[in-house]
Parts: C-alpha cells; sequence; structure tokens
C-alpha cells in the first residue's frame, strides 16, 4: 500500500508538472481514486489547489509579455516564449453563451486567440492588422478551450501568428493573425 501510495505521489507530481490546470475531480478520475484522496495527496506534497497553481503559472509566464496588462489577456496564460509560442486555458463559463442556443459567443474564442497571438510579439506595442479565422464547430458552457499559438512567419515589422484552439482534443477554431509591430513615435 505504501509503494502504491508513493507511486501515485509521484505521477501526481508529474501529471500536474505537465498540465497544473487538471481540477481535483479530473485528477481523481486519471488515478481511479476519490476526490479527497487527491486532496489529500496535494497537501501531502504541498501542491496547492487549482485555484493558487493557475495563479503561479499565469504570474511567471505573464511576467515575460511585453505587449498585454494581465487583465489584457482573454483565459490563463499556461506558458509562453516570446516570439516563438505560447498557450492559454480559457473556461467557457454560463455568461459567455447565448441564452437562447446556449452556445459560446464567438467574440469569445476570437479574443482569446487573439490575445495570445498579441501577447507572442516582443514588443512594447503590437497591434492585429488582420486576420483569417474558422469556427469549426459550436463551443458550450462547460468546456475549457486550449489555446495554442505559434509564430509562423517574420515580415518586417509584421509577425504572422497561427492559432489553433481545442476542445476536449478536438479542434474548435483556427487562425492566422497578422501582427503590427508599432515602434515608438511611429
Amino acid at each position: 500500500m505504501r509503494k502504491q501510495k508513493r507511486n501515485r505521489h509521484s505521477e501526481l507530481q508529474k501529471v500536474l508538472d505537465e498540465n497544473p490546470f487538471m481540477t481535483d475531480e479530473e485528477l481523481a478520475r486519471h488515478f481511479d481514486v476519490s476526490i479527497q484522496t487527491v486532496r489529500l495527496d496535494r497537501m501531502e506534497l504541498g501542491i496547492p489547489e487549482l485555484r493558487e497553481r493557475v495563479k503561479m503559472v499565469a504570474h511567471d509566464a505573464f511576467s515575460k509579455v511585453r505587449t498585454l496588462g494581465q487583465q489584457e489577456l482573454i483565459g490563463r496564460l499556461r506558458d509562453i516564449e516570446l516570439g516563438v509560442q505560447g498557450t492559454s486555458f480559457l473556461d467557457i463559463t454560463m455568461d459567455m453563451i447565448f441564452e437562447k442556443t446556449k452556445i459560446v459567443r464567438g467574440h469569445y474564442i476570437f479574443a482569446q486567440a487573439n490575445s495570445l497571438a498579441v501577447a507572442l510579439v516582443d514588443a512594447h506595442v503590437a497591434l492585429t492588422a488582420e486576420a483569417t479565422v474558422k469556427y469549426i464547430r459550436p463551443v458550450y458552457a462547460g468546456e475549457r478551450l486550449l489555446c495554442t499559438a505559434k509564430v509562423s512567419q517574420r515580415l518586417g515589422k509584421r509577425v504572422v501568428v497561427d492559432v489553433q484552439t481545442t476542445s476536449g482534443g478536438t479542434t474548435v477554431f483556427s487562425g492566422r493573425f497578422s501582427i503590427a509591430i508599432i515602434r515608438e513615435g511611429e
């Protein structure tokens, strides 16, 4: 029993290192144990609850961003490598959906992708100059969106960023954003 617990503790740490945004419920399903067992394991290992893990990850990642303030990024920043790539999460809530259809308003999905694309640019001022986007399937309340952005081209004062948003491993949105870098005095 002790060995099983040690193995679970080791695996728990690895799982949360890879995805710090997993809930206790998701961890309980992953390990086929009760939620209480997960909470006790986290306490023994000194791993904070989800809300605190999110704050820590976002703070660490966001300290690198130059183009946006923390309140301007839509979603929670998971990681970022300026000029290269980044990821963010967005949990869809009831206040983001159309009342009649229960489908999320598209501007939330767009805003997550757009703000992540802008955040990737290593400049003091960067603005979206052009965007080509595709909504692939409807998104509903309760879904968690994972947005992945990668710089694909640098064209003078423009940076092209390709973005893909998934939910549960299925692509729900894709886009290409042309971000203009604005130099001081321009």
